[in-house]
């Protein structure tokens, strides 16, 4: 994990963590680096992925659904930071919220293991094709007109 604590958040505070991460190895020289983000103020739609690309050539956005967090590995992170760091939140400033964050991050960095995805290809092929299946069949059902 890699951390930055801002006073506040945005496109600049973005910008400043990609430059953090993206200049160091293996992230510099890789082939691709996906940027995982979700739909917030710093880095939404189409405009973001072009400045993300445009200052780091080998990157690419990829933003979450707006309403589905559960794919997004780093919701678990931040559940555990919120329970586990930052409550309670008696800080008396920021400096104190990133030194505490820092000390966490070193530890997670310390200790974390990789996990294997189970989730192959063919089952996430077969998943969106049971949900078209399902949303097709929503929206031959008359009821479901009706409802929405």
């Amino acid at each position: 994990m890699f951390g930055l604590t801002e006073p506040r958040t945005g496109i600049d505070p973005f910008m400043k963590l990609v430059t953090q991460v993206m200049s160091q190895e293996p992230y510099g020289s890789a082939e691709r680096v996906f940027w995982i983000a979700d739909n917030g103020s710093s880095q939404p739609g189409q405009k973001a992925a072009d400045r993300l690309t445009a200052a780091f050539p080998n990157t690419v956005m990829v933003h979450t659904s707006v309403h589905a967090s559960w794919p997004d590995q780093v919701e678990i992170y931040f559940s555990v930071v919120q329970r586990k760091v930052v409550s309670p939140d008696d800080f008396t400033d920021l400096t104190q919220v990133g030194d505490r964050l820092r000390a966490f991050e070193d530890r997670y960095n310390a200790t974390a293991q990789p996990f294997r995805w189970k989730l192959t290809t063919s089952d996430l092929d077969d998943l969106r094709a049971r949900l078209d299946r399902h949303t097709a069949d929503r929206q031959e059902d008359p009821s479901f007109h009706l409802a929405a």
